[in-house]
């Protein structure tokens, strides 16, 4: 696919853009004299159909890897047995025990979304990372012939994303919902007076009165800032791993088309930098979900906890 027809900066963006449908404003195409809902044929077009235009691909890879996590953990819940384990049953086991462990150690309240909610994050942004490690052209190669033998569709109008993680729409949307359960615990445990207090009477106080009336903007900047910070440094920083590895695996397989002398060095480092990738796919899953469980307690902390 790099070597067929598309120059490098071609090839790069190709890869880097969704499958997107939305309503394309009139005159956006030859002909064209009125407002349609439809697939975009390039980032521009894409860019045109504004907010509500939908990444098909991210959208669809999310489900099926939502649903292989679903049917996956319910089939051992269904199996489970006391006897010798399957290596699926070892695995799944062993999973869910890490995230009670982590659980137990962060999360010193009783609640009982919280651990669910921890499994579901670690397990579903593994699945979402892992898709990184799938051959660069792979998926997209087999999205062309389907697009272009099936549906009749232009090869270069066809785009195909396989990793969400890489879109900030998919991470930054986890990250939201966190985020609005954050709110409704930190609300829920404290009161709507005590989480309003706790974003103006601190870090600054002062048992003058007017003191601490000065002193109550400065200290809602603060913490807001603060707050806000919780979804963006979740969404942000995994869509910024995930993305840069995204774009290393591309610019490898840009050296197959090359020379056979390239080729063969990019052979062997796309192995070297798959290998050290297992670790940030993990690392970066782990991270989400320790971050949301520590979120997460921080919603619950009250002045009496402390």
């Amino acid at each position: 696919m790099a070597g067929e027809t598309l120059t490098a900066p071609e090839y790069i963006e190709h890869h880097l853009t969704n499958l997107t449908f939305g309503q394309l404003p009139a005159g956006s195409r030859p002909g064209q004299d009125q407002a349609i809902w439809t697939m975009a044929h390039s980032g521009a077009e894409a860019q045109q159909m504004g907010f509500m235009a939908i990444h098909v691909d991210m959208i669809g890879w999310s489900i099926v890897l939502g649903l292989i996590f679903f049917v996956m953990f319910r089939k051992v819940a269904k199996t489970m047995t006391s006897g010798v384990p399957s290596g699926l049953q070892n695995f799944v086991e062993m999973v869910v025990d890490f995230v009670q462990d982590n659980v137990k150690s962060m999360f010193p309240y009783k609640n009982p979304l919280v651990a669910p909610m921890a499994l579901t994050i670690l397990v579903w942004v593994f699945l979402m990372n892992f898709m990184d490690l799938i051959a660069v052209d792979l998926l997209p190669w087999i999205a062309q012939l389907v697009g272009v033998h099936l549906l009749g569709v232009e090869a270069h109008n066809v785009f195909f994303k396989v990793v969400p993680s890489t879109d900030p729409n998919i991470t930054l949307g986890m990250a939201v919902d966190v985020f609005l359960l954050i709110l409704f615990f930190s609300i829920r445990e404290k009161g709507l007076g005590g989480f309003i207090g706790e974003l103006t009477m601190h870090p600054f106080s002062s048992k003058n009165k007017v003191l601490q009336v000065l002193f109550i903007p400065v200290n809602f900047v603060l913490e807001f800032v603060n707050l806000i910070a919780k979804p963006v440094s979740l969404g942000l920083r995994l869509f910024g791993n995930m993305y840069a590895g995204e774009m290393i695996f591309i610019l490898i397989a840009l050296m197959y088309s090359t020379n056979p002398v390239l080729g063969i060095f990019g052979g062997g480092l796309q192995v070297v930098w798959g290998l050290f990738h297992i670790l940030i796919i993990s690392l970066q899953a782990f991270i989400f979900m320790v971050l949301t469980i520590v979120y997460m307690a921080q919603s619950f902390e009250t002045s009496e906890s402390h």
